[in-house]
């Protein structure tokens, strides 16, 4: 596919999604659809600094973790591990952050955030740790390599690209000379290491090398080291910007050519290893780590002043002000459904949120790192659909559902089909297909100002794109209902300079009665380095107590 052929693909997938649910309303009976705005208007009120009332109890505990993405449950996991088990969680607006999921029933879950753990890499030991204590991991072979079980690994097909009306395996569009020229220079870094001895690009990326030659390629977009380079070809460029949105939630042109090419070469076993996943996505992962640990459900706080736990609690608050003092930090918290507020003194307190909630709720930000001068990570709004299906629609001769779906071309990141890891000889009668969108149609700002007022119905046309460009307007025949969650800050984008970003060099060598984890930290989000400094803020913690 010639670039002409590239730009008039993009339009036609634009305008077969352009008035297809309305149109389709006025031929049958639409599905029904839910939408959910995550953090809104908790979120919002917080902002604006509209939760002043005062706490109705006050309580003291040891260790207190505010939220539940993975840096919070990897602190958990590890913390529990390590014997300490006196803690509370405050769950924050979502449980599992990130790595929640979507029910429709009882037997029928999908993904609305991250849906797949990438294999660890050698240096994210606290990843492999974590997996061979669940028995997904289950030891190494004579050469080294992790074994993973097979239920865990994903199913083959894995993953199907549709050009020019037809499926093709996996999703490099082609293995024209540009595309060969670019993997053979991604082999070449994959094990290679800076002038300090270690490796040029690792997970976690706080065991990447210093070596400055390299570093410098944070100077710069990605899309401005591949023009250097002199990669040309359409279908490249498409493929390396398709993963830059999945990754990274933009593409190319806004993301530093240092992330670029660590996407490629971190991970030491290439990107085309099988990924592990479930019906659920990570939110599988999350809930292991809870049972794993023994982390209770606590929907009403003890009535006692002093809060003691035999096994670790969990209780659905969000922190809206943290005070340090010199023998504590005192946290007000409020009840995700009642409302009610809790004062909480705790000696120790890993801030698990994403660091534009954590500069709000701060007294004194400033003691932190959050300086005047040092910028914020930009976040990058998502759209995750789940179309619940009746029954599947029809596929192309000769093809069946891949696990991943996506389409040349496209501005969409495709879909996942949930029931593909169930083992049976037949399809289900039902099933899921949840649909990702990165919106970066425009800057992130100006997409969410259009997500703030956005109804289900608005956004049904870009969940749905990459299905119409499948199965035509008769997929909606097919739908049952259809879950719009958007993620209006869903995760931060390493832009350039996000390596040597001041602010985040404060926030990981700050040390007090309040430590902090999140992926924000390593200044993009994925599992790996989201439970890296989980484990890094619970070390500190057991070191404090020690």
């Amino acid at each position: 596919m010639n670039r002409r052929q590239f730009f008039q693909t993009s339009a036609a997938l634009a305008a077969a999604a352009s008035a297809s649910w309305w149109g389709y309303r006025r031929l049958s009976r639409p599905p029904s659809l839910s939408l959910r705005k995550i953090g809104l208007p908790q979120g919002h009120l917080l902002r604006d600094g509209q939760f002043s009332e005062a706490p109705a109890r006050e309580h003291d505990c040891a260790v207190l973790i505010l939220g539940s993405g993975a840096a919070a449950l990897s602190a958990a996991w590890y913390l529990a591990r390590n014997g300490q088990r006196n803690f509370l969680i405050a769950e924050g607006f979502e449980r599992n952050g990130n790595n929640a999921a979507y029910r429709y029933s009882d037997s029928l879950a999908a993904p609305s955030g991250a849906h797949y753990l990438a294999q660890p890499s050698a240096e994210s030991t606290h990843v492999r740790q974590m997996l061979s204590d669940f028995g997904i991991l289950q030891g190494y072979d004579a050469d080294g390599k992790p074994v993973y079980r097979d239920t865990d690994l994903v199913n083959a097909p894995d993953e199907r690209l549709l050009v020019n009306g037809a499926w093709h395996s996996g999703f490099v569009p082609t293995q024209d000379a540009d595309t060969q020229r670019f993997f053979r220079r991604m082999a070449d870094l994959l094990h290679a290491r800076g002038t300090d001895g270690r490796k040029l690009f690792a997970i976690p990326i706080a065991e990447s090398s210093r070596d400055a030659a390299w570093r410098h390629l944070d100077t710069q977009t990605f899309a401005q080291w591949l023009a250097g380079q002199g990669y040309r070809s359409p279908a490249l460029l498409w493929y390396l910007d398709y993963c830059c949105r999945d990754d990274y939630g933009q593409g190319i042109a806004a993301v530093s050519a240092y992330a670029g090419l660590h996407y490629f070469a971190a991970r030491g076993n290439g990107t085309h290893a099988p990924v592990l996943t479930w019906p659920d996505g990570l939110n599988h992962l999350s809930e292991t780590i809870r049972r794993h640990a023994g982390i209770r459900p606590l929907f009403r706080l003890p009535e006692t002043r002093e809060l003691v736990f035999r096994q670790p609690a969990a209780y659905p608050a969000a922190a809206v002000r943290i005070a340090e003092h010199a023998d504590y930090a005192a946290v007000t918290l409020r009840h995700t459904e009642t409302g009610e507020t809790s004062l909480i003194r705790a000696k120790q307190v890993v801030c698990a949120m994403p660091l534009m909630v954590a500069r709000r709720i701060l007294e004194h930000p400033a003691r932190y790192g959050f300086a005047e001068s040092f910028r914020l990570p930009q976040y990058a709004p998502w759209l995750v659909g789940n179309f619940v299906l009746h029954r599947f629609p029809p596929e192309l001769p000769h093809s069946e559902p891949a696990w991943d779906n996506a389409v040349y071309g496209s501005r969409r990141l495709g879909y996942v089909v949930a029931t593909h890891q169930q083992i049976r000889a037949a399809k289900p009668d039902q099933t899921i297909f949840t649909a990702y969108a990165a919106l970066d149609d425009a800057p992130p700002a100006e997409m969410r100002r259009h997500l703030l007022a956005a109804e289900a119905h608005d956004l049904a046309d870009t969940a749905a794109q990459d299905r119409l460009a499948v199965y035509g307007r008769r997929f909606w025949r097919h739908v049952s209902h259809l879950d719009i969650t958007v993620r209006a800050h869903a995760m931060s984008v390493p832009q350039p300079g996000y390596l040597d970003s001041p602010l985040l060099s404060a926030l990981r060598a700050h040390r007090s009665r309040i430590v902090f984890a999140h992926g924000d930290l390593s200044g993009y989000s994925v599992f790996e380095e989201a439970a890296y400094w989980g484990v890094q803020a619970a070390r500190q913690i057991l070191a404090q107590a020690a």
